[in-house]
C-alpha cells in the first residue's frame, strides 16, 4: 500500500519564509470586522463586477462585429477603486505578506521592534504616496482632466486613491501606537 500524502499546513503557520496574517498567526475575527472594511469590500467588489461586465460586453461586441467605445476607460477607473479597496482591506486584516526568516532568529523584543519599524515604514510609504498624489491632483485640479472617449472626470478617482492611502497610513499608525 502507498503511504498517504500528508496535507500541506495552512499558510498562517510559520514556515521560515513567508507568513500571511497577523504576527501572532491568528486570523482576524470575522465578527470584529468594522464598517470601513465592509464599505471597502462592497466598493471593491462592485468595481470588479463592473470592470468584468464591461470587458465581457466589449469582447462579445467584437465577436459580434461591433465595438463598444470607452470600455478601457471604465475598466481603468474600476481598477483604481478595486486596488485601493484591496490595499485597505489587506491593511485592516493584517494580510500583508512578511518574511519571517530574520524575526525567527531574533529574540521577542528585537522581533517586536522590527515589527514596529515595518509598521512605521508602511506609514511613511502610504503618506508619501498620498503626498505625491495630492501634489499631482493639485496641479491638475483646475485642468478638469477627463478621459478621452467618455469624458469621465479623473479628479474624483484621484481623491478616492488619496483617501485610501491616508486610511492605510492611519491603520498602520494605529497598529504602531497600539504596539508600544
Amino acid at each position: 500500500m502507498a503511504d498517504p500524502v500528508a496535507p500541506e499546513p495552512p499558510l498562517t503557520e510559520s514556515h521560515g519564509v513567508v507568513e500571511f496574517g497577523d504576527v501572532t498567526g491568528a486570523s482576524p475575527d470575522p465578527s470584529a470586522r468594522g464598517p470601513l472594511r465592509r464599505l471597502a469590500l462592497g466598493l471593491g467588489s462592485a468595481a470588479l463586477l463592473i470592470a468584468m461586465a464591461t470587458d465581457s460586453l466589449s469582447v462579445a461586441g467584437r465577436h459580434l462585429g461591433f465595438t463598444i467605445l470607452g470600455t478601457i476607460e471604465i475598466v481603468e477607473m474600476c481598477i483604481v477603486v478595486a486596488a485601493t479597496s484591496a490595499l485597505l482591506i489587506t491593511a485592516l486584516d493584517h494580510g500583508h505578506a512578511c518574511v519571517r526568516i530574520l524575526l525567527e532568529r531574533l529574540g521577542p523584543d528585537a522581533a517586536a521592534r522590527l515589527d514596529r519599524l515595518a509598521d512605521a515604514l508602511c506609514v511613511v510609504v502610504f503618506l508619501v504616496l498620498a503626498a505625491g498624489s495630492v501634489w499631482l491632483a493639485s496641479d491638475l485640479w483646475n485642468g478638469h482632466e477627463t478621459t478621452e472617449v467618455l469624458g469621465l472626470p479623473v479628479r474624483w478617482f484621484r481623491v478616492f486613491w488619496i483617501v485610501g492611502c491616508l486610511l492605510c497610513a492611519a491603520v498602520f499608525t494605529h497598529r504602531l501606537v497600539r504596539r508600544r
